[in-house]
């Protein structure tokens, strides 16, 4: 029960900031001067590559220690942190791709920040195929929490090239901001931020749902091994 009301709750935050963050990105945020309205794309497109990145990050931790205790929860944990990672980088991707066609006239460039992250994408998808594929759920669970273990390099590897890889791809802080005119004028920082953190929350609600109801499907298919057994007694 209380679970259910701070999940409630969890909903109605997320509904609220997302309300929130979309009348400060489109209503409060300053037009950017040489791309104008798509460089608004930029704060959903950060949040969404943020979730999708500590995604997989829960993944990788819940697969190490489903390979330490064999506990199925965590299992379903991993599974439902990287397919909720899997929607915000498919949303990163989408984003980023109209934001090229708009700024660069193209829809896609192998550049090396773009290329590593669709490779990071594909390395996820097969992670549901790889499960799709065993059908002993000991086995799946211990085969999946290798791979997203193993798949995390591919992270890292997205953030290495977004850090210190030479790139188009305009960079907005850390090194090479500066030279490429990157940066946040003043009257960003308040809709980048608070937008950060509303994908965040939303994140974590999704997740949550997610988990719920890979719990639940498990419960019916457990139950109905219980009556497929019973009836042949």
């Amino acid at each position: 029960m209380k679970s259910g009301k701070a999940l409630a709750a969890l909903n109605w935050l997320s509904a609220g900031m997302v309300a929130v963050a979309v009348y400060l990105v489109f209503i409060v945020a300053p037009m950017e001067r040489t791309m104008g309205m798509g460089q608004r794309i930029f704060y959903f497109h950060v949040g969404s590559g943020w979730v999708g990145a500590a995604g997989f990050l829960v993944a990788l931790i819940a697969g190490g220690v489903a390979l330490r205790t064999g506990a199925p929860e965590w299992d379903r944990l991993a599974a439902s942190a990287i397919e909720i990672g899997l929607v915000f980088i498919t949303m990163i991707i989408v984003t980023g791709s109209i934001w090229a066609k708009a700024t660069w006239n193209t829809w896609w460039t192998w550049s090396p920040r773009l290329t590593s992250a669709a490779v990071m994408w594909l390395v996820y998808v097969a992670y549901f195929m790889l499960r799709n594929a065993v059908e002993d759920p000991g086995k799946r669970a211990r085969f999946s929490a290798v791979y997203a273990i193993v798949g995390f390099v591919t992270v890292i590897g997205t953030f290495v090239s977004i850090r210190m890889l030479a790139d188009i791809h305009p960079t907005i802080f850390g090194t090479g901001a500066a030279e490429q005119g990157g940066g946040l004028a003043a009257g960003m920082h308040l809709p980048f931020f608070f937008s950060l953190a509303t994908f965040t929350v939303l994140g974590v609600t999704l997740l949550w749902h997610r988990v719920r109801l890979a719990r639940l499907s498990d419960e019916i298919a457990e139950l109905r091994i219980r009556l497929l057994l019973r009836s042949r007694n």
